[in-house]
């Protein structure tokens, strides 16, 4: 059995390696988790001891097979949690992410697998992110482009937004940036933000906040719509 503190460890390893695709150092663990880096190297440490990461001196930790597949089972849980308050007790999809980290370590696998079925086994998340299934395996990917690295005048539909907090969510709900709605892109500034017109009006986004936000254009869901009412 892990704490919930060393699943909550794993889970940001996995959270970082999904955003850069290398090794993770001790200070990202640190600063996306708000702790210091003795913190983060004594967990790290525990979390190599039991085969979790792979660490290797002075480039940084990576989660092992082990690791990735308990990283995996938190996700489910934890998506499948935000489903479950948005779609049967009626939150709204920017406040339940920290809701659904409170709760994520104290559920069993038949409860969220009861969960699923009720829900009818969705592929997502409020937010867009992709639920692992009951086999630990994620649905096939959906080719996205990030707003940061979006062209001005691009006209897109937000898929997914990724690792952002309540606070953060509740600021992009207000602004009209959302899973399944449209935008477009009216300016990308060299110095790190990117303006963009949504239902409510124009948003300036800062670039970490926009290159988690994942959409397609706008013409290709168009064109699926149309085909599906053709259908």
């Amino acid at each position: 059995m892990l704490s919930a503190v060393m699943e909550d460890y794993i889970k940001a390893i996995h959270a970082i390696e999904e955003d850069t695709g290398e090794r993770v150092s001790t200070s990202e663990i640190a600063e996306y988790l708000d702790v210091t880096s003795p913190t983060v190297s004594s967990m790290v440490k525990k979390l190599g001891e039991r085969g979790l990461v792979d660490r290797e001196e002075y480039k940084g930790v990576r989660l092992t097979e082990e690791g990735e597949l308990v990283a995996l089972e938190i996700l489910r849980h934890h998506r499948l949690l935000e489903a479950f308050l948005t779609e049967a007790l009626d939150y709204d999809w920017a406040d339940v992410h920290e809701e659904a980290d409170r709760l994520e370590h104290h559920v069993s696998e038949e409860f969220t697998d009861r969960v699923a079925e009720a829900l009818g086994n969705p592929n997502a998340d409020p937010h867009g992110d992709p639920i692992p299934t009951s086999e630990l395996e994620l649905p096939e990917a959906e080719e996205t482009v990030t707003l940061a690295a979006a062209d001005e005048g691009d006209r897109v539909v937000v898929r997914r937004i990724r690792h952002q907090g309540d606070e953060e969510l509740r600021y992009l709900a207000d602004a009209g940036v959302a899973p399944d709605e449209p935008l477009e892109v009216l300016d990308v500034a060299p110095f790190g933000m990117v303006t963009v017109a949504t239902a409510a009006g124009k948003q300036s986004l800062p670039e970490d906040i926009a290159r988690r936000i994942e959409a397609v254009p706008a013409d290709e869901v168009d064109a699926s719509d149309a085909g599906a009412g053709a259908a």
